[in-house]
């Protein structure tokens, strides 16, 4: 384990985030919301924790391991959620305890959306733009805009970006230098924001909440400025931005770049794992608004169709966003919803869940089970496209399937031995794992209510489903820390 080479990136990277505060420092104090000495003060602390680390060891060169890349990654998306904290229990308002302040902090930054805080209309704008930004930040990851800048410091990034990447399939690069793979990536997904900001704008949102909420939409966050969500608006031109934005968004970043690069729209037509991911959603919808009209949830179609639809997407690329009380609805579909959000995004996206692709690879190996005990000599390769896929990514595959089973249990448990319902108890293990936010039962609305012993467990499920289960379980295998 090469210590020295870890804290000249930690430090590099946490002095990195501290120029991030600078925004809401600024808005603060234009704005005179009274939350300028909380930023101020978070700011001067993580840029000095960051320089304390960094400038000891500021002229090492080593070359940065795998192992080391898992280790960095996990201590940093810890202390990145530490140091995000620091302005919430500082603020007057609202007044976070440090337990709250770290799950709203990790909330933002893992995109989760899940917050403890009521009242958010009332909060000052510095904090409602810092929310969103975490978001922002985290929806595509800070280690892989990272990895663009340090190799100018002579420290290698591939290994941070194979930790850092969702999906089973890391090799995979943009672009034959990593450095230009985290900038293509930063491209798109800045001129997916702007796009969406402009949209928002110019179809009835305050320039402000535009801004905000084009954050948390490319970034499949969910938090929003306003306590009723995306239904603040109750405007149909917005909620069908959003859908877009949202959709294109739990789409393989490396699909957008191939469709930029080549003018074409054939990556999408010819990517397996888009047309599931589109077709886990249309069959949902199909569903969910057929229900919703035969049994004249609501007083007309029209109604029906459009808050199916916009839930579906919301709910199923893992962002969050609500315009009215599903939890509310009758029968299966709540629950409908939520485990389509267990599908989630697409590899290689800023959804959460399982991935698409691994759902796909998961079916296509059990229908292959059935075909060998019908033909049991037969060779039957999984495919997805032209491409056979590889029995080490299958074996990937059911190894974190199995250990997401088996986290999903232990973390169910524990929130009922805190005396949680049972359905409160699964669908926050669900939502926080997978990064969607809302749940069922007593966390529909917001996480303030429920105990810090369960706030702590849930902010591990956020961390386990950002960072995809083994990049955070690895470091607890004794195997990882032999030299």
């Amino acid at each position: 384990m090469r210590l020295i080479i870890i804290q000249k990136i930690l430090g590099l990277l946490l002095a990195l985030f501290s120029l991030t505060l600078a925004p809401p420092v600024l808005i603060s104090f234009f704005t005179n919301d009274g939350a300028l000495q909380a930023f101020t003060i978070a700011l001067g602390i993580t840029l000095s924790l960051g320089l304390v680390l960094w400038l000891p060891v500021r002229n090492k060169k080593q070359e940065l391991r795998l192992r080391d890349g898992f280790l960095v990654v996990v201590l940093f998306w810890t202390v990145l959620g530490l140091s995000g904290a620091i302005p919430f229990t500082l603020a007057e308002h609202p007044n976070m305890s440090f337990t709250d302040a770290f799950f709203e902090s990790l909330s933002g930054l893992t995109t989760t959306g899940a917050t403890v805080i009521v009242g958010i209309d009332n909060l000052p704008t510095s904090i409602l733009y810092y929310r969103q930004q975490l978001q922002w930040l985290g929806g595509m990851g800070i280690i892989v805009l990272a990895v663009a800048i340090l190799p100018m410091l002579g420290i290698g990034g591939m290994q941070l970006y194979r930790a850092e990447t969702p999906g089973p399939m890391k090799d995979n690069k943009l672009t034959p230098r990593i450095t230009e793979t985290a900038k293509t990536l930063w491209f798109i997904y800045l001129g997916l924001t702007i796009s969406c900001c402009l949209a928002f704008w110019l179809n009835g949102m305050t320039f402000f909440d535009a801004i905000c909420h084009s954050f948390a939409t490319v970034a499949i966050g969910g938090f929003s400025t306003h306590d009723a969500s995306i239904g603040y608006f109750d405007n149909l031109n917005i909620e069908i931005i959003a859908i877009f934005f949202m959709l294109i968004s739990g789409i393989n970043y490396s699909i957008h770049f191939l469709a930029w690069r080549w003018k074409s729209i054939k990556p999408y037509i010819f990517d397996s794992e888009f047309i599931a991911y589109i077709s886990f959603m249309v069959v949902t919808a199909l569903i969910i608004v057929s229900y919703l009209v035969f049994h004249h949830i609501y007083e007309n179609a029209d109604q029906a169709v459009r808050e199916g639809i916009f839930h579906v997407v919301s709910i199923g690329t893992t962002t969050g966003f609500v315009t009215t009380n599903f939890q509310a609805w009758p029968s299966f579909l709540p629950l409908l919803l939520l485990l389509l959000s267990f599908s989630g995004g697409c590899a290689g996206s800023t959804g959460g869940g399982v991935k698409v692709i691994r759902i796909l690879l998961l079916f296509k190996q059990g229908m292959r089970e059935i075909k060998r005990l019908i033909h049991p000599n037969a060779i039957f390769p999984i495919k997805l496209g032209n491409k056979a896929i590889s029995d080490q990514v299958i074996d990937s595959v059911w190894g974190f399937f199995a250990a997401y089973i088996a986290v999903f249990t232990i973390m169910l448990l524990i929130l009922m031995a805190t005396g949680m319902d049972q359905v409160t108890a699964f669908s926050a293990v669900a939502a926080c794992i997978n990064n969607l936010g809302p749940g069922l039962g007593d966390v529909s609305a917001h996480y303030g209510d429920i105990s810090d012993t369960a706030k702590w467990v849930l902010s591990i499920a956020m961390l386990l489903g950002r960072l995809e289960i083994f990049t955070l379980l690895v470091l607890l295998s004794p195997v990882f820390w032999r030299s």
